[in-house]
């Protein structure tokens, strides 16, 4: 089971690399007299280090309300959100964080979140994460602990996702994929074997754009499991409500 999972796992973690090597740092220009540097993002950790006016700093990235930025001799630190409004842009124009609204929900590349529901009668926690080739088409890897009376089952899906019409706040969406199912019965009375089998699925559901990164998401999936016996198995997969952020 964990070699399969390394091996849906790998292709997320490529395009994770090749993303972030195409991003270019921007550079701001302290206007306030000075920025406190955190060592995390939040007003609990603790200050380290101090940039003084003039100085000109790269925004490394951002998490939710915190910046990380690096100093020209190469010190990196946190920022809270209300410094960082009072840096300029090298050319002396104000900074634009570029809040994240309707317009960056249109431009979104990646996305994760957790949704719950119910698998052939059995309790369904989910947690997604994905990357947008494109405002319709993307890339979703999914894992799913199942939690049933008489077994557990954990399962790990690559698929894709189609969104028809991406523009909209409530936008539906098809997916179809593959991945493994793993079952471990619960029974003591009699000796089951743990069973891992290979599935398909196809699907789909709809997405809401809530506020700011995040939106919910409701979703179902017909699921077949390839069993080592003659006779493959079909179960419904529902997701009632979901919660994703994208960034």
């Amino acid at each position: 089971m964990p070699r399969l999972l390394r091996l849906l796992i790998l292709p997320v973690l490529f395009l994770a690399a090749v993303a972030q090597a195409d991003e270019a740092l921007p550079k701001i220009l302290i206007a306030d007299p000075f920025i406190e540097l955190h060592t995390g993002p939040g007003r609990g950790y603790p200050i380290f280090h101090v940039a003084e006016r003039g100085q000109e700093v790269e925004i490394v990235k951002r998490r939710t309300d915190w910046f990380m930025v690096r100093t020209s001799r190469g010190v990196e630190g946190w920022v809270m959100r209300e410094q960082m409004i009072a840096t300029l842009e090298p050319t002396g124009e104000p900074l634009d964080l570029q809040e994240p609204a309707r317009e960056n929900y249109m431009s979104r590349r990646w996305q994760g979140g957790v949704m719950a529901g119910d698998y052939s009668g059995a309790s369904l926690i989910s947690a997604f994460g994905g990357y947008a080739f494109s405002d319709n088409l993307s890339i979703e890897l999914t894992v799913n602990h199942i939690l049933g009376e008489f077994s557990n089952g954990y399962s790990a899906t690559l698929g894709l996702m189609h969104v028809f019409v991406p523009e909209w706040r409530v936008s539906p969406y098809f997916t179809l994929g593959t991945g493994v199912l793993h079952v471990e019965p619960k029974s003591t009375l009699v000796q089951a074997e743990d069973r891992t089998d290979q599935i398909g699925y196809v699907g789909g559901g709809v997405q809401f754009y809530l506020t700011r990164r995040f939106m919910l998401r409701s979703e179902y999936r017909k699921d077949i499991i390839f069993t080592s016996r003659d006779d493959n198995e079909e179960v419904d997969e529902w997701k009632y409500i979901g919660f994703a952020f994208f960034f």
